[in-house]
């Protein structure tokens, strides 16, 4: 799926290059303002089918979700973000140059031209301007001094960067002006996003939310703040979860309504119930402790390729740190394994932070695993 979804990828790739290119006309090349302009067209498509790209990465579609893991997602998106506000900067700089030159006027004067003769343009500058900050926040100094409830709402805007710039490229764009294949290519681009967007992120798991009526059920102490919540649904055997998975959790209650976290599951999933282990970090873990039972849950997931399904061999080492152990503990209940076929290292700095560490003893023992608790500074 990996080799079929790059060249996906180089296909979209190689038709938005050759939209640019099929549209050139000898008044773009025949001279250095021309030019300019012709370079600018080509950053602001590439720039922004490397922006939707991101998107779809991050739009969590089942089959590429499993396929390639939650995580390696990640990587691939904040890996195209810088390029493409580099890209679309590059855009915005260069046209205004590109016109200023050829209008014989200020960059200045350009701009407010361009803001206020071409359609949508104000619109495209929102845009431009929530995907800078998107980036700035993006950046790791940036976000280490964001709540992870305030980044989440900042980034969601990236959304509506992508969508306020969709309508200036189509109504300005030289390469989609009486270009009618063109037109329906970038349109198709930006529909299919959405739809995948709404599809995948919203639809799926409203519909799944309300199908299994997950509910907290209790909420249970294991350690100086590091809390169990419980939760109980029907028929939650469909949802095909496994240890080692994780979901976006959203309780509908004061204080966690808007933003939904994602935690992994710490006990393997039965049809009644799942469980997560939370560490106080931040607001948000440390107000679980104040969610009362009977709280409506709405889910996202399961996500993750963290599962048995990645096994290779019949002996495994599975390893956590600290709050880490949930997954691991998950897996470790979970995993298909003889007597001495696992390992488990526990890395603690001291007793009071192996949240877990009772669960996992019991859990080796009962199985015939080797536990190995490391603790020390």
């Amino acid at each position: 799926l990996i080799c079929k979804l790059l060249t996906c990828i180089a296909i979209g790739m190689g038709i938005t290059i050759a939209m640019q290119v099929s549209s050139l006309q000898m008044s773009d090349i025949d001279s250095v303002y021309g030019v300019v302009l012709s370079i600018s067209r080509l950053a602001a498509l590439v720039g922004t089918y490397l922006s939707v790209i991101g998107i779809f990465l991050i739009a969590r579609i089942p089959a590429v979700e499993k396929s390639i893991g939650h995580d390696q997602l990640v990587i691939w998106h904040r890996n195209l973000g810088p390029w493409s506000l580099y890209l679309i900067g590059a855009h915005f700089f260069l046209v205004v140059v590109g016109y200023a030159g050829q209008d014989q006027m200020t960059l200045a004067q350009e701009i407010w031209r361009m803001l206020n003769d071409f359609a949508w343009m104000w619109w495209a500058l929102a845009g431009f301007v929530l995907m800078v900050q998107a980036g700035i926040t993006s950046y790791k100094k940036a976000r280490a001094k964001y709540s992870y409830e305030t980044w989440w709402m900042l980034h969601v805007l990236t959304y509506g960067a992508v969508a306020s710039a969709f309508m200036h490229q189509i109504q300005n764009g030289q390469m989609f002006i009486e270009h009618p294949l063109n037109r329906a290519y970038w349109i198709g681009l930006y529909a299919l996003m959405a739809f995948s967007v709404v599809w995948c992120r919203v639809l799926v798991p409203l519909v799944r939310s309300l199908r299994h009526d997950l509910r907290v059920e209790s909420i249970v102490e294991e350690s100086p703040d590091v809390y169990s919540v419980i939760m109980k649904g029907r028929n939650l055997i469909k949802l095909h979860a496994e240890g080692g998975q994780f979901f976006e959790w959203r309780f509908l209650t004061k204080g966690h309504f808007l933003v939904a976290h994602p935690y992994s599951l710490s006990a393997a999933p039965t049809a009644r119930y799942l469980r997560i282990t939370v560490k106080g970090l931040g607001d948000h873990s440390r107000s679980m402790v104040t969610i009362k039972p009977g709280t409506r849950v709405f889910i996202e997931g399961p996500y993750g390729v963290f599962t048995e399904d990645r096994r290779t061999q019949e002996n495994v080492v599975l390893i956590a740190a600290g709050i880490g152990a949930p997954p691991i503990r998950a897996l470790a209940e979970s995993i298909a394994a003889r007597p001495g076929d696992v390992s488990i290292i526990y890395r603690i700095r001291n007793k009071n932070d192996a949240a877990l560490a009772e669960e996992l003893a019991e859990i080796a023992k009962r199985r015939g695993f080797y536990l190995h608790i490391l603790e020390g500074s």
